[in-house]
């Protein structure tokens, strides 16, 4: 399947928007510097500038705001980076869990799980489907240098069980998002995706930004930026 085939999103569940950042892409990757890009997945919190980016007028909130409208708020940021140190391979899921302030008792909520010393928890499917997942990409990334793989409308199958994933990617087919730095990719959250280790790997740096438009149920609370 082509990247042009994605161009309505509620169907596919993905869009490529090249070059989104290119106004910013400077400032972004400054106020990024300091983070551990020698680690595969770095959770963000509280870093300092970042904020300016991700809400609705900033360059990466604004391609978010597009889908959610502008109620979308950034509710996860995560810094990605594949190199020749951190050349990992993951298989097809799809992302499962939020990040909340506290853990409270809420039904359909759970399992609740603690990453980089931040509450997680799975919610219903239903809140998960009414997410978008934005990916910045600092730096370029070429089919040798393992984009990310998408089964396009894989995020109209509700939540998909490890017996049906195979089949599911089966009946979408499979698009790679390849990516030059300063382009975004934007994705339905609960879409099924997958890497492969990188044929030739260097520096591949990704900020993942989850975004939500509503607030949550049962006194439970966003973690947020």
């Amino acid at each position: 399947m082509s990247v042009r085939a994605l161009d309505d999103f509620a169907t596919s569940g993905a869009r490529h928007v090249p070059g989104a950042l290119k106004s910013c892409l400077p400032g972004l990757r400054r106020v990024l510097e300091p983070m551990d890009a020698s680690a595969a997945g770095t959770r963000l919190h509280q870093v300092g500038g970042l904020a300016e980016f991700l809400e609705v007028t900033g360059c990466i909130g604004k391609v978010a705001a597009a889908v959610l409208g502008e109620k979308a708020r950034p509710v996860r940021a995560i810094l990605f980076n594949k190199s020749a140190e951190t050349n990992w391979a993951l298989g097809w899921h799809q992302d499962r869990t939020i990040c909340v302030r506290e853990r409270k008792e809420a039904p359909g909520f759970g399992p609740w799980t603690l990453k980089s010393g931040m509450i997680h928890v799975s919610p219903p499917i239903a809140l998960l489907e009414g997410m978008v997942t934005v990916r910045a990409h600092l730096d370029d990334v070429p089919p040798t240098n393992a984009p990310l793989l998408i089964a396009p409308g894989s995020h109209r199958f509700g939540r998909i069980g490890e017996d049906r994933i195979e089949a599911v990617v089966d009946s979408c087919g499979t698009v790679s998002c390849v990516a030059a730095a300063g382009d975004v990719w934007l994705y339905a959250t609960p879409i099924l995706h997958a890497s492969d280790a990188a044929a030739d790997p260097r520096s591949r740096r990704v900020l993942q930004v989850d975004y939500a438009a509503t607030s949550l149920p049962y006194g439970l609370e966003w973690l947020g930026i």
